[in-house]
């Protein structure tokens, strides 16, 4: 789709992932509405964009995780009336450590803010779409959505779920005129890993996000269905087709195993994926 002088509104766009899709979008001409926790990092950002790119910027502050807050941000999107015509899905957190360990109410959290939001924000969204037959949706996954993820298994199921929940909605839309699109990363170079700590897992060398969403908004024009960038992330992303499910885990969980017996709780809108980079 042509996105210039349209409307992009991203979730998690203070940082990472998220601030690459607002920095090259603008830089090709799309209107932003920037959503994030982080009121300060998200007005300059904005501020930035708009005398850069000459493009316009709305931002909204809001924690995504809360029950009801895509149908408030919908609201406000309806205030500003701005019509949304590409959404990006990006915000999410990982937790990492024994399941009974980690905090039951942040665990929570997690499949608030990477799956109902995704949900509830589709659902709000893609109707605008459908009534210009013209728009898109992308959605952050990750290559943790794969293969099952010991010691993360709330955010590997929660990215497992996004992927099938994309690729569900394309065939639904595929003659719709709106197009779905699920971004797979690997571990990526952002400020997850000052959280979590590379020494708790093997990662492996970290892509930059730069790269990442140059690679998603060439797939998206391409019109794909999915992409995985970097082509030891897409073999590492099928190995679980050639090997038993024991065979994985075993793998996995040697990778994830937290080495000082300890849990991590990490915070939401760190746009990485500790779990990218697992199955190889």
């Amino acid at each position: 789709m042509n996105i210039q002088g349209k409307w992009a509104l991203i979730t998690g766009a203070s940082s990472g992932i998220g601030e690459q899709f607002a920095r090259q979008l603008a830089k090709q001409g799309s209107h932003l509405v920037l959503v994030a926790r982080s009121k300060g990092k998200l007005e300059s950002l904005a501020s930035e964009l708009r005398k850069m790119y000459g493009i316009q910027a709305e931002v909204i502050s809001m924690d995504l995780s809360k029950e009801g807050a895509p149908s408030e941000l919908y609201q406000q999107c309806q205030l500003l009336k701005v019509d949304i015509e590409l959404l990006v899905n990006n915000a999410g957190f990982a937790t990492h450590g024994l399941f009974e360990q980690v905090s039951g109410e942040r665990q929570h959290e997690e499949v608030m803010l990477n799956v109902a939001a995704v949900v509830d924000m589709t659902h709000l969204f893609l109707p605008g779409m459908l009534r210009n037959s013209s728009g898109a949706v992308i959605n952050v996954a990750s290559t943790a959505g794969f293969q099952p993820l010991p010691y993360m298994a709330v955010y590997g199921a929660t990215k497992a779920f996004v992927l099938s929940f994309t690729q569900a909605l394309w065939w639904e839309n595929r003659d719709r005129g709106i197009q779905f699109f699920a971004l797979c990363p690997g571990a990526t170079d952002t400020s997850f890993f000052d959280v979590v700590g590379t020494e708790e897992a093997s990662v492996g060398k970290k892509d930059t996000p730069e790269r990442v969403v140059e690679v998603a908004l060439r797939a998206l024009k391409e019109g794909k269905l999915y992409v995985v960038p970097g082509m030891q992330n897409y073999m590492g992303a099928q190995l679980a087709r050639f090997i038993t499910r024991k065979q994985g885990l075993k793998l996995v969980g040697g990778m994830l195993r937290p080495r000082n017996g300890s849990s991590k709780n990490n915070n939401p809108g760190n746009q990485s994926d500790l779990a990218g980079r697992t199955i190889r």
